[in-house]
């Protein structure tokens, strides 16, 4: 019962509208007006996939660490990395646009230290790299908390078995850390980079109108007097086979390490 009301139900509406048209008659052609955004698609799988490879890069060192420390480390770390996550999505991002305005925290900090003249200011608000930066900072505890999951149940014997057959620190890492942590990765991936091609709400606060992705053009088509819920199911839809590519990389990474 859980599974169709709040899984095949909307999946069924969804499909519903992106093959009709406002009367109801079967069409594909709103399929075809994704050929219309296919550069802000391109522009939201490119900002996605940067975002994830940063969260990528931050996390692992950081997931390291933290599996091979003593158990009252890694419960503080943890609950250090979820702190934020307990606080409002959006003030987070609010906090963000505080700090990166012209006339912002950061502004003001560089002009105290003189780097900057009392008329002159970094612009760094409504660019692709506040974007970018905004995904990290909210979507990084997603990277963390599988890899570390994942890390924290590597026997150490194994890496004592390494190093003791003559393996360096690099040669660790790449022949019995990463392998074993593939799963880790994979489930980071997905829940890093599946909503951050479909955001609206980081795009709207730290892009402004400058940068516009694939939610906010979903998001236009379900408000407003053109609004256009066909065109916006057919968006949807490209975003659920995402999703559901990625979910299949994640289940087939499962099976291997089973």
């Amino acid at each position: 019962v859980w599974m169709t009301l709040f899984t095949l139900v909307p999946l069924g509406i969804v499909l519903w509208f992106a093959f009709t048209d406002k009367e109801g008659r079967f069409t594909v052609q709103n399929l075809s007006a994704i050929l219309d955004y296919a550069g802000t698609f391109g522009l939201s799988i490119g900002l996605g996939a940067v975002a994830t490879v940063v969260c990528l890069l931050l996390a692992y060192p950081l997931a390291y660490s933290i599996s091979r420390s003593g158990e009252r480390v890694q419960r503080t770390m943890v609950m250090i990395i979820m702190l934020p996550m307990w606080m409002n999505f959006l003030l987070r991002t609010y906090a963000w646009m505080t700090l990166l305005e012209d006339n912002g925290l950061i502004n003001q900090f560089f002009r105290l230290l003189g780097l900057l003249g009392p008329e002159e200011s970094l612009h760094m608000i409504n660019t692709n790299g506040a974007v970018v930066l905004g995904m990290v900072y909210n979507f990084l505890p997603f990277m963390v908390l599988p890899l570390y999951s994942v890390m924290t149940k590597i026997d150490s014997r194994v890496i004592e078995a390494a190093q003791d057959l003559g393996s360096n620190g690099f040669q660790v890492l790449l022949r019995v850390i990463l392998p074993l942590s593939v799963p880790g990765i994979l489930s980071g991936i997905t829940m890093v980079f599946v909503p951050a091609v479909s955001t609206f709400v980081i795009t709207k606060l730290l892009g402004g109108s400058k940068v516009l992705l694939i939610g906010d053009a979903i998001e236009t088509m379900f408000i407003g007097q053109g609004a256009n819920y066909n065109v916006g199911a057919a968006l949807s839809l490209v975003l659920m086979v995402l999703i559901l590519l990625c979910m299949a990389m994640t289940s087939f990474a499962d099976k291997d390490d089973e």
